[in-house]
């Protein structure tokens, strides 16, 4: 998986707190994926904060391997399992997707369950103003990302298999209960603005409710996009793909227009005219356009939207910065990111005062 230039993306040896006896998943590998052979050699992608995430050689083909970290886990966290099956599923869409060849659930062939894809050669980037491009290569893969996302929220997931991904009704308020448990579990210190939105956000539920099949972490380091063409290959990283609100999972994505450019690769404040990217409201109305919406989705809606994506981050951050201290963190650059969780949940927070003030 060749890659944009960044700290993130290549591989290294794998860390010592993810190894694992590379001769049993080699036995595993030749007795459960077709056509597997010849000598398997082991790399960790650098990117990725949840997964440990490995690349594998074997007979001139590669491989991706997802994996549960070892350790002590939340609730509910690292569904490998997930993943493997809505990937799977997907197969048959639209979407694009790499091709899932095994999973295996038995924990003691290399100490946690895993999943093996195709590793799908191509570009990640990692930051959204895409240095290097021109304005005109910016707004097309920007215009395929949208592309991508209205195409997942159009499967129908009755029709491929996936009617139980998720539970029916009361996505968000089941989301908000979720993410602050999350949040409890890994809270390593108190953020008055994190408090603040356990309290507001359950009181503020918008009307309406939607089901259908949302990634749950679409981003643009979430895809692999075509050597040289604008075209995503593959959408990676499904662990927290469910059945929701599919404008909840829009308004994920359009954080990067929130989030400050550098460590948390965001757009605010950047000349998006001079670079070709949309504006987040433009980019907002071309999805709607392409998923047949009739509605306007109403400033405060879609500021309450932002701001429970913005929490939920928070709850994720906050994992992160717990599996970092526990030394079992996927990336080494986990403290690091950490440290973005009470800005972020002062951000929302304000956010927030201001949907109260326009009310």
């Amino acid at each position: 998986m060749s890659t944009a230039s960044d700290p993130f993306t290549g591989t290294r040896p794998v860390a010592p707190a993810q190894a694992f006896d590379i001769a049993r998943l080699d036995a595993y590998l030749r007795e459960h994926v077709a056509g597997f052979h010849g000598e398997l050699t082991v790399e960790q992608f650098n990117g990725g904060q949840s997964n440990p995430t490995f690349r594998l050689s074997a007979g001139g083909e590669r491989y991706v391997l997802r994996r549960k970290p070892a350790g002590v886990l939340l609730p509910s966290a690292h569904a490998v399992e997930r993943e493997y099956r809505v990937i799977s599923a997907l197969a048959q869409t639209d979407v694009p997707v790499a091709r899932a060849h095994a999973l295996c659930e038995d924990a003691s062939v290399i100490g946690s369950p895993f999943y093996v894809m195709a590793c799908v050669e191509g570009r990640i980037f990692w930051d959204p103003a895409l240095p290097g491009l021109n304005a005109s290569e910016r707004g097309a893969l920007f215009d395929e990302m949208n592309r991508v996302i209205a195409t997942l929220h159009a499967v129908d997931p009755v029709a491929i298999g996936l009617a139980d991904h998720g539970k029916p009704g009361a996505y968000i308020a089941r989301q908000i209960a979720r993410w602050t448990q999350q949040y409890r579990a890994a809270e390593t210190e108190r953020i008055a603005a994190a408090e603040a939105l356990i309290e507001w956000l359950p009181q503020h539920l918008p009307a309406g409710d939607e089901s259908r099949i949302t990634h749950g972490d679409y981003r643009l380091d979430n895809v692999i996009f075509h050597p040289s063409e604008p075209r995503i290959l593959a959408v990676l990283d499904w662990e927290l793909s469910t059945l929701g609100h599919p404008l909840v999972d829009f308004a994920y994505h359009c954080m990067t227009w929130r989030m400050p450019p550098g460590g948390p690769r965001g757009l605010a404040g950047l000349d998006l005219a001079a670079l070709g990217i949309p504006p987040e409201r433009d980019y907002l109305q071309t999805y709607l356009r392409r998923t047949g919406r009739q509605a306007e989705v109403s400033q405060s809606d879609w500021g309450y939207y932002l701001v429970f994506n913005m929490f939920r981050l928070v709850g994720i951050l906050q994992g992160i910065t717990g599996r970092a201290l526990q030394g079992n963190a996927a990336n080494p650059r986990a403290l690091e990111a950490g440290r973005r969780t009470r800005p972020l949940a002062e951000q929302a927070w304000a956010l927030a005062q201001q949907i109260d003030a326009r009310r």
